[in-house]
């Protein structure tokens, strides 16, 4: 059985992912900053929960404590993301910009970084990212795309730097499979449920890259239907 823990899993695409990697089998853990949302989260789908705030350096510890104590982890589902709203580009500033990016940056950081040790001690560990097809240069600049006629300054950005946080990570830890996703635009309450996609095939690229094992890629950005272009 594989163990699995899944941040920001209390709705949404962790959700729907936890309960598609408990359906397959594995032993998850729900993690997220809300205690009650999160346990009520875990019980209906019967997961494990964990309180986890990723942009809190404690928590993030004594959460991986938890984890470490109970079940040791395989597979860590860095899913946890926030956006800045309908804000312009002009009104967007630095302290919007350092809200997003210490969930969606620095928060998958705190996160690796206090489960590493955990994931070393596993004979297949696999860092699976959320990252959007916002955050690649070659999607947000093709007027095909549907990506190319948002723009949000703080939310993209933070995607394309998780994507280069996770090249370096991979690039660091050969011993580790550590990969970025695209859900693609997927109908959630992150986005007033107007995504085309819906939640399942959203979580469709979370659960194959969770699940590749030992010998699978590493270092690459994928969705649902292959290799995403950065």
């Amino acid at each position: 059985m594989t163990t699995m823990l899944i941040t920001g899993a209390n709705r949404g695409l962790g959700y729907e992912a936890a309960r598609r990697l408990l359906a397959d089998g594995h032993d998850v853990w729900i993690a997220a900053r809300d205690g009650s949302q999160g346990r009520a989260a875990a019980e209906t789908l019967g997961a494990r929960f964990v309180v986890l705030d990723v942009t809190d350096d404690k928590s993030v510890v004594a959460a991986a404590e938890t984890v470490r104590t109970a079940t040791g982890l395989d597979v860590l589902v860095n899913n946890a993301g926030i956006q800045e709203g309908r804000i312009p580009v002009s009104e967007v500033d630095a302290e919007v910009m350092g809200r997003v990016y210490d969930t969606n940056v620095f928060g998958p950081v705190r996160v690796t970084r206090a489960f590493l040790p955990l994931l070393e001690q596993s004979s297949a560990p696999v860092i699976v990212n959320v990252a959007s097809g916002l955050g690649s240069q070659t999607v947000v600049a093709d007027p095909e795309r549907v990506e190319f006629h948002v723009n949000a300054l703080a939310y993209c950005s933070s995607k394309a730097a998780l994507l280069m946080v996770t090249t370096q990570y991979a690039k660091a830890y050969p011993g580790i499979k550590i990969n970025a996703v695209d859900p693609g635009y997927t109908a959630t309450d992150f986005n007033g449920h107007s995504g085309p996609q819906t939640v399942t095939e959203g979580t469709d690229a979370i659960v194959a890259m969770a699940v590749i094992g030992r010998d699978g890629p590493t270092g690459t950005f994928s969705d649902r239907h292959g290799i995403v272009p950065w």
